[in-house]
């Protein structure tokens, strides 16, 4: 996960005393605000629980009202905290730190928990409607989908609940998976305030095809992965010859799901994710590319002159990978997200590739799930049922704004920036003075670099 907190918020009490907020992105989105104090008091609740050794340092109390610079410089330190404490899986996974993201998400739309009916899609528009508390978290919805459906105890995690947006043309394009910290019915309604329309959609969660053969003897979900995959191939996410589309029309016709599914299988980009349009550095700066994630790598389509040409880069040559948010010359221009992977070409030669996306942070997700899913068949674990969650303690609340307190970065510049048009790039990330001199440990260094837990080396056979 990714996180960020970019700005601060002045706000007053009802007795009109002002106070600081922080406003804290996850993956890319907005997730929710937190006053000092909250923060203060999830981190006293993390040293409870986990050895003081383990967790970043906080930022210190003050008495005294902030000045902004002051504030600039909390802020600063307190994206820094939260960055380096959710490395750490144990902690990113207990209960304290999933229930006070969901508390504080929340707290922070006002939201109170009432019966509420909402649709659950499938990628064809069909829809399952569903009724459950507003305020539920992903995982509660994702069961009682399986549930009503009737998915096996032991296949429900094999899927997942994303949030899909469709554009003016009807096309639909992947914005992210819900994370259990947060609410679907609240991060929907978020997602619709902030335009298109949006909807949240089951889909199969992982990414090595193999545990498709766990789907095809249950009926429910062989038609789940049936309907993804059709949908998929006529997006033209799976490529497919004339004569390959005609076969499987007849397949359809038949009904011979089963026999549908294995000849998918064979074709090229099944189970990838494609994103939209974006521009690359590879082979040459601003390169107009397509990209898409999938099979344990992340394909490069390029045209070349007339040829359209393809690069495969396995996740697990990625010896690490970062989020770059990069800012235009003109204050009215719109940042850019950049994903950047240092990437072994050849024996003992690494290169940093740059991808500029506005779903940089999907592409990143991605990676670490791909990276996620290999660690977890290599380690001969399954996939989690929903008998083995871990409750979080219902009922645990992020405290609420009382208080009179108003308690309330520098990243290395890459060594070539690329010339964007009409939108140059003057600097990379926030520029702050604490950048240099913040102790770091964790995998998250000062320049966001996420390590790579299957990277690999070249052997003999690979040369």
């Amino acid at each position: 996960m990714h996180f960020s907190i970019p700005d601060t918020t002045e706000l007053k009490d009802d007795g009109g005393t002002p106070y600081t907020t922080y406003n804290i992105h996850i993956n890319g989105v907005f997730h929710c605000s937190a006053r000092y104090k909250q923060l203060r008091q999830f981190h006293e609740q993390l040293r409870k629980e986990f050895s003081p050794q383990v967790l970043p340092p906080f930022p210190p109390k003050k008495l005294l009202s902030l000045t902004p610079f002051e504030v600039e410089e909390r802020r600063f330190l307190l994206e820094r905290y939260i960055q380096l404490a959710s490395q750490d899986p144990r902690i990113s996974s207990s209960a304290i730190f999933n229930t006070f993201l969901h508390s504080a998400q929340q707290d922070s739309q006002k939201e109170v928990p009432e019966r509420v009916t909402m649709d659950v899609c499938l990628m064809n528009g069909h829809k399952i409607p569903l009724t459950f508390t507003s305020t539920d978290q992903t995982e509660d919805v994702l069961e009682a989908v399986a549930q009503q459906i009737e998915i096996p105890n032991d296949l429900v995690y094999y899927f997942g609940l994303f949030l899909v947006k469709k554009d003016e043309d009807d096309n639909m394009s992947i914005v992210r998976k819900l994370q259990d910290f947060e609410s679907p019915f609240i991060s929907l309604r978020s997602a619709n305030k902030e335009g298109g329309v949006n909807r949240i959609v089951l889909r199969k969660s992982y990414w090595d095809s193999a545990f498709d053969d766990d789907l095809l003897d249950n009926k429910v979900t062989l038609n789940l992965l049936f309907v993804q995959t059709v949908s998929d191939i006529e997006r033209g996410w799976v490529t497919a010859s004339p004569e390959q589309v005609k076969h499987m029309k007849k397949l359809i016709s038949r009904g011979s799901k089963k026999e549908y599914l294995r000849l998918a299988r064979t074709l090229k980009f099944y189970g990838y994710i494609q994103f939209r349009p974006c521009l690359t550095d590879y082979p040459h700066p601003k390169t107009q590319v397509v990209v898409s994630a999938g099979g344990r790598e992340l394909c490069f389509r390029v045209h070349v002159g007339d040829q359209l040409q393809e690069g495969f880069f396995k996740i697990t040559r990625m010896k690490c990978w970062r989020i770059t948010t990069l800012y235009p010359h003109d204050k009215a221009g719109t940042p850019q997200l950049e994903l950047s992977f240092e990437y072994l070409m050849s024996k003992e030669s690494l290169r940093w590739i740059c991808i500029v996306s506005d779903q940089a942070m999907l592409m990143s997700m991605c990676l670490q799930s791909m990276v996620d899913e290999l660690i977890m068949k290599k380690q001969g674990r399954k996939f989690k049922r929903p008998q083995d969650r871990h409750q979080a303690p219902r009922g645990t609340k992020a405290s609420t704004p009382m208080d009179s307190d108003n308690e309330t970065q520098r990243s290395q510049s890459p060594t070539e920036v690329w010339d964007r048009g009409s939108v140059p790039v003057v600097n990379v990330r926030r520029w702050h003075p604490l950048a240099d001199k913040a102790k770091l440990n964790g995998k998250t260094d000062d320049s966001g670099v996420t390590e790579n837990d299957a990277f690999e080396g070249i052997g003999d056979d690979d040369l």
